[in-house]
C-alpha cells in the first residue's frame, strides 16, 4: 500500500497519515521529519540539507530523494508507506515516480483531503500545540479548544501558537499551495491514481471515508497490480541463461569418467581378438602337408617287382 497524501496546509492530512499508520502497520514518510533526523544524525545528505539551511535556501529535489530512498530501504516499509508533504509540484513529482519505479515500488494511491480556504484560515490561526515535545497534543480555539484556556488537557503543560500560523503568513502560504502544489490534483487524476475525501466533519468522519476509498477503491488495484507482476515473474525466468551453466558443468564432468570407462574396456578387446587369428592359420598347413605324401609312397613299391627277370639270364 503506496500513498501520497495531498492537501493544503491545516487540511488535516497529517492527522489522517498518523490514523493510516496505525491501521494499517505501515510507516508514515514526512520530509520534515526526514530532514530533521538526518541533520541530527549528521549523515552525507544531512550535512547537504544542513549547508543549503543555513545559507537561507530550499534542500534539493535530489537531497530529499535520496532520503526518501533511504528509509525505503528499511525492512518496515516493504508492506507499504504514507508520504506527506513531499511532492509539492510537478517536477518533484516526476522524479519521485522516476525514484520508485526503479525500487519496483510505484505508488497506488493519491488521496486528496479537500478543505475550503475559510476553513483553513481558522485551521491554522486557531491552532494551539503542546509545548511538551513528548506530548505534541495539538487543539485549535475554534473547532477543538482545550478545557482551560492555554493549557494541555493531556500532561498540563502550555499550549504554544506557532510564529508562522498568523493570518498574513497563512494566506501567503495557500497561495504559494496553489500555485505550486494544487496541480498534483491534475498530475495523478491524469495517471488514475487520484481520488478526493472531504476534509470537514469530525476526524473519525474523514477517517471512515479515507478507510472506504482505500478498501473499495485502491484493493482492486492493488490486486491487479500483483496479478500484473506475478504474471510478469512467471515470464522472467524463461530469459535468464545463467542459471543454466552451472547445470551443464556437472553434466560435462559426469561425462569425462565416462569415457575413460570407455577408452579402457576399447584398449582390453583388441589385445583379446590378436591371438584368435594367430590359432586359426596354424592348423591348415598341418592338415594338407599330411594328405600330399601318402599316394607317392603307394607309387614306390610298385616298381621293386622287375627283380625275378634279372635271375632268368644266369
Amino acid at each position: 500500500m503506496r500513498i501520497v497524501l495531498l492537501g493544503a496546509p491545516g487540511s488535516g492530512k497529517g492527522t489522517q497519515s498518523k490514523l493510516l499508520i496505525e491501521k494499517y502497520k505501515i510507516p508514515q514518510i514526512s520530509t520534515g521529519d526526514l530532514l530533521r533526523a538526518a541533520v541530527a544524525a549528521g549523515s552525507d545528505l544531512g550535512r547537504k540539507a544542513k549547508s543549503a539551511m543555513d545559507a537561507g535556501q530550499l534542500v534539493s529535489d535530489d537531497v530529499v530523494l535520496g532520503m526518501i530512498q533511504e528509509r525505503l530501504s528499511k525492512p518496515d516499509a516493504r508492506a507499504g508507506f504514507v508520504l506527506d508533504g513531499f511532492p509539492r509540484n510537478i517536477p518533484q513529482a516526476q522524479a519521485l515516480d522516476a525514484m520508485l519505479a526503479r525500487l519496483s515500488q510505484p505508488l497506488q494511491l493519491a488521496l486528496l483531503v479537500d478543505v475550503d480556504t475559510e476553513v483553513l484560515m481558522k485551521r491554522l490561526t486557531g491552532r494551539r500545540t503542546c509545548s511538551n515535545n513528548s506530548c505534541g497534543a495539538i487543539y485549535n480555539i475554534y473547532f477543538s479548544s482545550p478545557k482551560s484556556p492555554g493549557k494541555c488537557d493531556k500532561c498540563g503543560s502550555s499550549l504554544a501558537h506557532r510564529s508562522d500560523d498568523n493570518e498574513n503568513t497563512v494566506r501567503s502560504r495557500l497561495q504559494v499551495y496553489e500555485q505550486q502544489t494544487a496541480p498534483l490534483v491534475t498530475y495523478y487524476k491524469a495517471q488514475g491514481k487520484l481520488r478526493t475525501v472531504r476534509g470537514t466533519g469530525s476526524v473519525s468522519e474523514i477517517s471512515k471515508n479515507v478507510t472506504d476509498i482505500i478498501e473499495v477503491q485502491m484493493r482492486p488495484l492493488a490486486a491487479a497490480m500483483s496479478a500484473a507482476q506475478a504474471a510478469a515473474a512467471k515470464n522472467a525466468p524463461v530469459k535468464p541463461a545463467k542459471p543454466a551453466k552451472p547445470a551443464k558443468a556437472p553434466a560435462k564432468a559426469a561425462a569425462k569418467p565416462a569415457a575413460k570407462a570407455a577408452a579402457k574396456p576399447a584398449a582390453k578387446k583388441p589385445a583379446a581378438k590378436k591371438p584368435a587369428p594367430k590359432k586359426k592359420p596354424a592348423p591348415k598347413p598341418k592338415k594338407k602337408a599330411v594328405k600330399k605324401p601318402a599316394p607317392k609312397k603307394a607309387k614306390k613299391p610298385a616298381k621293386k617287382k622287375s627283380a625275378p627277370k634279372a635271375k632268368k639270364k644266369k
